[in-house]
Order: C-alpha cells, then structure tokens, then sequence
C-alpha cells in the first residue's frame, strides 16, 4: 500500500513536472509577434524583419465575382455539328479566380477612353496615335445589305446604350483595357492607403507623370515622373520615420534610415492584374457546374450555363421566359413586336437575365467574349490539366546601364501595327520597359526554355510535318515559312521613307488553314448566334487584330492564397 502511494506521487509530480515545462515552452513560441525561425520579434520598433501579420485575404477588386476553382470536363460538347473536332473532351482543373460580374460595357470603356484622352492628348505629335488605337472599330456594325448606320454613330457613346456590352474591340485593344484597368484600380488603393497623394490620379497626371504597379513596385520614387510630392513616404507606421537613438560620452548618437516608406507586394494592398480569362478559366466560369454538385461528384453535365436542357426557363413566376437573347431562327433575332422571345435584337443591357450559379451574367447571348489563349485545334491535356494556356510569352524587366529599370518614354514606346495598318500602344511613357527572357532565366530548366512559348508541342519544329529539322543548318527564312505547321495567308504592312503606308495582301491561292500565332480563342454565343453557340464547351477563333459587331469581353484576376475562404462541410 505504502508502495503505491508513493509511485502514485511520483506520477504526478512527473506529470505537474511536464506540464510546466509544456506551458513554459508554449509561452516561450507563443510570445506576440514572434518568429517561429528565430524567436526574433516580427514588426519590432527598432528595426529587423518587417511583415504585413494583419492581412487576411485578398481584397475583391471592382467588378469581380469570385470563382472557386475545381476540376471540370472541358470541351465536352452535346453535339457537334461543324464537324471540326476540335472539342475533344478533356479532365482540366484550375485554380480559383475572380471574374468580372458582367461584359465590359460601353460607359467602362468610355471611362478608358476619356483617361487615354485626357493624359495622352491627341492633338499632341508624340500622342495622337494611342487615342485612336484604343478606339473601337464602329464601322463593324456595317452590312452591305442591311441598314445600321443608328449603331455606327450611336452605339458606343449614347447613354442610351452606356449599359450595353462594348464591340468593336479586337483582343489586342481588350488586353491594353485590361493592363489600364490595373493601374487605375491599385493608384486608387494605394490612394486610399495614404501611400500617393490625394487626387493626383486627377489633377497632376500628364503623359510624362502617371501611375504604373510595376514601376512603383520596383522604382517607386520615379512613379509620377519622380514627384515626392505625389508618391508619399509611407503611412504612419513605426518605421516610416527614421530611428535615432540617444548619444552618451563613449558612443555618439544614431539615425537609422526610415523603412517600409513604400507599399510592396508584402503589403497585401496591391492586387494582381486584371486580364483576359484563359480559355479553360472562361469556359469553367461559364459551365458553372458547381450548381450540379452532390458531394464530390457532379450530377450531369449542363448543356448551357443553366441547369437544364431549354433555353427557356422553368421557374413559374417566369416560365417560358429566354435565358439569353441570341437568334432564334433565320430572320429572328428578337421575336414577334408586342411578344418578344428574348427582349433584345441586337445586343441587351447587362444583367437583363439571370445569372449562373457562380453569379456571371450573360455567360451566354449577348456578345462571345475574348480570351486570353492562341488558337489550336485541340487543347493537348497530355502535356498540362493545371491551368491551361496557350499563349505565354515570358518578358522581364529591361535594366538600363545605370543597374537601375529603365522606363519607357515617349521616343521609345511601342505601336503594334495590325494587318489593316492601325496603330496601337502597346507601352507608355512611365511603364518598365520589357525584354524578352534569356539564357540567364532559361539555362538548365525543365519547365520552360524560352520566351515564346505559343507553338509548344504544335507548330514548332518538333512538332511540324518535316521530319528532317534536326539534319540540316539553320534555315533561312524562305525554308520556315515553307516548313510552317499552319500555311495560313502573310499580309505584310509596312510604312516607306516618306510615311507612307504600304499594304501587301496575301493573294495566294494555296493557303490550306487560317490558323497561326495572331489567332485567339472566343467564347460562348452571342445575339447573332443561334443556340448551339452557347454552349461554353464551344469554341471558336478570330484574328487578333481584328475586331467584330459580336465579340465583346471581360476582365479576370488570379487569386492569391487559400482555394476558398470558408470551411468546407459535406453538403457546403
């Protein structure tokens, strides 16, 4: 007896002993704001590492919707009657990102416009080109037997139609929209933060002194052409004075330089950019399967962004109304007066119908939209079903001989020429200037071996017709456009001595195909399709420089951090 009590005492001083030790190591790692490294205090006053610890997610931009990413069938289609096989059903997954509720309508594009104008005066030599290359094209409203001069001049700027998608946009222009987009939503947060001056954004821009993310991120006192006055040393946080310390007889005192004066990546406050949506991002967003979801499997594949096998809805109170205007026979894009099938003829206000399950508007009808991705006939899942694109093309940041960025100014910004001759800024004075990536970023990789990468596994050398690449010297320039995958037309467009512009057209009887690197992908149906179209497996392709009176777009962004934000429950 007396045994026991006294290995019973022993238990628990053992255990008293243990818990003490446990607590103690536990405030010790548990200490405010302490490394988990180091044991090194984060955010200390006097200096050392610095962190944004009060972030909590990523802040949805203006406009965006966000989309849970998943796995889904994509390209799977309930019939195919173009006969093109280029819808080859495939298992892709893609991570969560945000999407633009709606198209980009008319009054957002005018909001473009009106700033490319006001900073980037036409009237000026230097500018006059960037405000009529970020026009859309009117004229595609044309017919030559229909009559449709009412949306030539009114279409893009009435207030009548300040609702309606834009058109006349080719992919080139909706992508400059998109780097604009960026730049104006986080000169506006970092406004807000008290990082820029308040209402510079309005009243000090010019061409020379404007706003661009990567130039602040990486230069941030030449943002603003350099300004101090407009890029603001820091909000008021401990390390945005400088630090000094008190002197005494042996050791003098101290000024340690201010530090986090500047918002970074680090922050959290600067959102990634917006961009065009990649094909597999678009079509996932417009399936929306997620409304079919039983636990971890989908109930069905829908055939339209709806559940269901109608373009018609079932719900009572609205039974037999259209879920998207698009055209529903020959001669009928709107149906009979007084009893309209789907309210529209043309195209529709945003939001005129339901919503999917993901909460995008008019996923289908309206207009097709724009996405980011070269067109191929078959999307090669073999090589990626993680986010897939075609289309990467890897730039970096120019570095001038000073070891510093270089800008780009207005003698050295660059224009895209486009096959019909129009000019369009693809850089603008303040922006980094970009280079293509080289052997320093290439050497020994696995993932990636040069810039260019829109012919990978189809179109490049590897992957053409002739067999005998490997055999022969390098080849001339007669011998690539010979041994090209696709023999689509070469227009060529060039300006002589004397400005000039000369246009050479492809009059070549023996082009066999369309397709080559300046075609992108368009999704989903528009108001001059019929129903077949709005099907989000479809897909379809269209010059990038070219522009339509039914292809609009919208904006995307990648999201940063955790799948979803809530905790997943069984039937979440």
């Amino acid at each position: 007896m007396k045994v026991n009590t006294i290995m019973t005492l022993k238990l628990i001083l053992s255990a008293v002993l243990v818990l003490g030790l446990t607590a103690s190591c536990s405030k010790q790692s548990s200490a405010k704001n302490a490394s988990s490294a180091t044991g090194w205090k984060v955010n200390d006053k006097k200096g050392g590492f610095q962190y944004a610890s009060n972030f909590k997610r990523q802040e949805t931009g203006p406009g965006l919707i966000m989309v849970e990413g998943g796995t889904f069938t994509m390209g799977k289609v309930q019939d195919d009657v173009m006969h093109d096989w280029n819808n080859t059903p495939n298992q892709q997954h893609v991570q969560s990102f945000y999407m633009d509720e709606t198209e980009v309508t008319n009054l957002m594009y005018m909001e473009y416009l009106d700033w490319v104008k006001r900073v980037f005066p036409p009237d000026q030599e230097n500018y006059k080109t960037i405000y009529e290359g970020a026009l859309p094209d009117t004229l595609v409203w044309r017919n030559r037997l229909g009559y449709n001069e009412t949306m030539t001049n009114n279409y893009l700027r009435h207030p009548a139609y300040a609702g309606y998608p834009v058109v006349g946009v080719n992919w080139i222009q909706a992508v400059e929209y998109s780097k604009w987009r960026t730049e104006r939503v986080n000169e506006n947060v970092l406004e807000r933060e008290g990082y820029l001056k308040k209402d510079a954004k309005l009243l000090d821009v010019t061409a020379e002194a404007n706003f661009s993310t990567e130039t602040y991120l990486n230069a941030p006192s030449k943002s603003f052409g350099g300004d101090d006055k407009i890029v603001l040393k820091g909000r008021k946080n401990s390390l945005s004075k400088p630090i000094k310390t008190k002197g005494t007889k042996d050791k003098p005192a101290t000024e340690t330089a201010a530090r986090n004066v500047y918002a970074q990546r680090s922050s959290g406050i600067i959102l990634p950019e917006y961009r065009l949506p990649t094909e597999a991002e678009w079509e996932y967003a417009a399936a929306a399967d997620v409304g079919q979801r039983e636990y971890n499997i989908y109930k069905g594949q829908k055939k339209y962004p709806w559940s269901g096998s109608y373009t018609r809805t079932g719900k009572r109170k609205i039974k037999g109304d259209q879920l998207a205007n698009f055209k529903q026979g020959k001669g009928d894009y709107g149906g009979i007066a007084g009893w309209s099938d789907d309210g529209a003829d043309i195209t529709n206000v945003v939001r005129s119908y339901p919503p999917n399950d993901f909460g995008l508007y008019d996923m289908a009808g309206n207009v097709a939209e724009w996405v980011a991705d070269v067109y191929r006939p078959i999307v090669d899942d073999e090589a990626s079903d993680f986010n897939y694109f075609r289309g990467n093309v890897y730039t970096k940041n120019k570095i001038g001989e000073d070891g510093k960025v270089e800008l780009v100014n207005k003698e050295t910004q660059k224009f895209d020429t486009l096959s019909n001759g129009k000019l369009i800024a693809v850089s603008f004075p303040g922006q980094i200037a970009q280079v293509p990536v080289n052997e320093n970023e290439t050497y020994l990789r696995m993932n990636f071996d040069k810039s260019n990468h829109k012919n990978y596994r189809d179109g490049d050398k590897q992957s053409t017709r002739h067999f005998d690449f490997g055999t022969a010297d390098e080849e001339d320039a007669a011998s690539k456009i010979k041994h090209r995958m696709y023999d689509s037309p070469i227009h060529n467009v060039s300006t002589d001595t004397l400005g000039n512009m000369t246009r050479k057209y492809d009059k070549s009887s023996k082009r066999t195909s369309m397709v080559n690197d300046n075609v992108r992908v368009y999704k989903g149906g528009s108001w001059r399709d019929r129903a077949y179209w709005l099907d989000p497996g479809q897909r379809r392709y269209f010059p990038q420089d070219m522009a339509s009176d039914y292809i609009g777009f919208r904006c995307a962004m990648s999201r940063v951090g955790p799948k979803a934000d809530h905790k997943k429950r069984p039937r979440n």
